[in-house]
C-alpha cells in the first residue's frame, strides 16, 4: 500500500486499499439511493450499512484474505440488477436433475422457470436473513445484508424427507451486482438434498449468503456447482449450524468465474453432529478461486471431514484455507482435512493453509497438503500403450478427481458434475 497527502494535509490511501474504500462507498451510496424500495428488515440493512462504512471491504492486511485480493472486484462499477430472461443456451446448460426447481435470475425469483414444492414450505419475494449470519464479522455478508433483494426460505417439517431442491442462480448481464439471501431450516429428523447451481454470462457480481439450520437427527446434503461466466465474480458465504446427531454433508465444484471465493462456517453444537466440507476447484487461464472453511467443534463426539482437490492450468491460482477449532468441552472430536493440487502448468499456483486450534485433550485431528504435477511414470505408461497425450492426461486428471466425487450419493447430481468437468477439460484441452 502507498499513501499520499491530500490537499488539506490528510493522509489518503492509494492502490488496493483506495480501490476497496471507493468500492465500499459506492455500494453504500447505492443502498441509500434504493433503501426505500428494498424489501425486508430495514433495521438489519441500516446496521449492515453502518458496518460497511466503519469496516469497509476485506483488504490485504486481513489474514483471512491474505491470498485473495478483491482489487479486480473493487475496480468494477456494479450497478443495480435488472430483470431479465436467460437465453435458451443458458437454460440448456442447466443440469437435468429431478426435484423442485427454484430459479433466480439476476438475484430475483423467476416464477415461470420454477416449480411448486410438495410437503414443505418455500417463501420468496424478500431476503431470508435468518439468524446465523454474522455481518459484523464477515464483511461480504454485511454487503449482502445491505443490498439483498430476494431469496428462498426453505422450511422442512420434522421427520419429513423433502427430496431434492434445485436452487439455480443465473446471471445475464455485465456490471450488475446481486446479493441473494437464502435460508434452510430442517426440523428434527428432517432431510433435504439441495443442489445449488450458479451459472451465467457476463461480468456480473454474485454475492449469495445461505444459512442452514440443521436440527437434531436431521440431514442436509448440499451439492454446489459454480460455473459462472468467465468474467464474473462469485463471492459466497454459507453458515451451517448442526445440532445433536445432525449432519451437514456438502460438496462444492468450482469451474467458472474470474474471481471466486466460497467461504463456509460450520458450527457443530450438539453431541454427535457432523460436517463434511468437500470440494474440487478446476481452474484455467488467469482464474483465481478460494475455498475457505471454518469448523467449530463445540460439543463432544463431533466429526468433520474436508477433502479438497485442485486442478490448475494456465496462470490460474487456487487457494485453500481450512480451520478446525475444538472447544474444551468437545472431547472425542474427530477432525480431518486434506488439500491436494495438480499443477498442469509451470505458471499455476496453489496456496494452502490448514489450521488446527485445539483446546480439548482427547481428540483425533489431522491435516495434510500435497502439491505436484502429473506422475511422469503413469503418463509414460499410458503413452507407451498407444493412448494419445491429451487423452492420457485426461485419464489421470479424472482419476485424481474421482476420490473427491466418490462420496456424492446423489446419482443425477454426480452425473451433472462429471459432465461439467468433462466440458471444462474439453475447453482447456482445445
Amino acid at each position: 500500500m502507498s499513501t499520499g497527502m491530500g490537499s488539506a494535509g490528510v493522509v489518503t490511501a492509494s492502490g488496493p486499499v483506495a480501490a476497496l474504500q471507493a468500492a465500499a462507498q459506492a455500494f453504500v451510496a447505492r443502498y441509500h439511493e434504493r433503501k426505500l424500495a428494498l424489501p425486508g428488515d430495514t433495521h438489519a440493512r441500516a446496521e449492515a450499512a453502518a458496518l460497511l462504512v466503519r469496516n469497509g471491504l476485506p483488504g490485504p492486511r486481513e489474514e483471512a484474505w491474505r491470498y485473495t485480493s478483491l482489487r479486480p472486484f473493487a475496480e468494477t462499477a456494479f450497478q443495480a440488477p435488472q430483470r431479465g430472461d436467460p437465453s435458451p443456451e443458458l437454460l440448456a446448460r442447466l443440469p437435468a436433475i429431478d426435484g423442485t426447481r427454484l430459479v433466480f435470475v439476476n438475484g430475483r425469483f423467476h416464477s415461470e422457470l420454477s416449480g411448486v414444492p410438495q410437503g414443505f414450505q418455500v417463501v420468496t419475494g424478500k431476503p431470508a436473513l435468518g439468524a446465523l449470519a454474522r455481518p459484523e464479522r464477515e464483511k461480504l455478508v454485511a454487503l449482502n445484508t445491505m443490498l439483498a433483494e430476494d431469496g428462498a426460505a426453505i422450511h422442512v417439517p420434522a421427520g419429513h424427507d423433502a427430496g431434492t431442491v434445485v436452487l439455480v442462480s443465473i446471471g445475464t448481464g455485465a456490471q450488475m451486482g446481486f446479493h441473494p439471501r437464502h435460508a434452510v431450516v430442517l426440523e428434527e429428523g428432517a432431510s433435504l438434498t439441495l443442489v445449488d447451481v450458479a451459472m451465467g454470462e457476463g461480468g456480473y457480481l454474485h454475492n449469495p449468503v445461505l444459512s442452514a439450520d440443521v436440527a437434531a437427527g436431521a440431514m442436509l446434503t448440499h451439492l454446489r456447482i459454480q460455473d459462472e461466466g468467465a468474467e464474473a465474480f462469485h463471492l459466497s458465504t454459507v453458515y451451517a449450524d448442526v445440532a445433536e446427531r445432525g449432519t451437514y454433508d456438502s460438496f462444492a465444484l468450482t469451474l467458472g468465474g474470474r474471481l471466486a471465493r466460497m467461504e463456509v462456517h460450520a458450527h457443530l453444537g450438539g453431541t454427535g453432529a457432523a460436517a463434511h466440507l468437500n470440494a474440487a476447484q478446476l481452474l484455467g487461464q488467469s482464474q483465481h478461486a478460494d475455498f475457505t472453511t471454518v469448523v467449530h467443534h463445540d460439543a463432544p463426539a463431533t466429526a468433520s471431514r474436508q477433502t479438497v482437490k485442485n486442478v490448475l492450468t494456465g496462470r490460474s491460482r487456487g487457494v485453500f484455507q481450512g480451520k478446525i477449532e475444538v472447544a474444551r468441552v468437545a472431547q472425542k472430536t474427530d477432525g480431518y482435512q486434506m488439500n491436494q493440487a495438480l499443477l498442469l502448468s509451470p505458471d499455476a499456483e496453489m496456496d494452502s493453509k490448514p489450521q488446527l486450534q485445539i483446546y480439548a485433550d482427547d481428540v483425533k485431528c489431522s491435516h495434510g497438503a500435497t502439491v505436484g504435477a502429473l506422475d511422469a511414470d503413469q503418463l509414460f505408461y499410458l503413452r507407451s500403450r498407444g493412448v494419445p497425450h491429451e487423452q492420457a492426461r485426461a485419464i489421470l486428471v479424472r482419476a485424481f478427481l474421482s476420490e473427491a466425487l466418490d462420496p456424492i450419493g446423489h446419482e443425477e447430481a454426480r452425473a451433472a458434475m462429471e459432465s461439467a468437468i468433462s466440458a471444462w477439460w474439453a475447453r482447456e484441452a482445445a
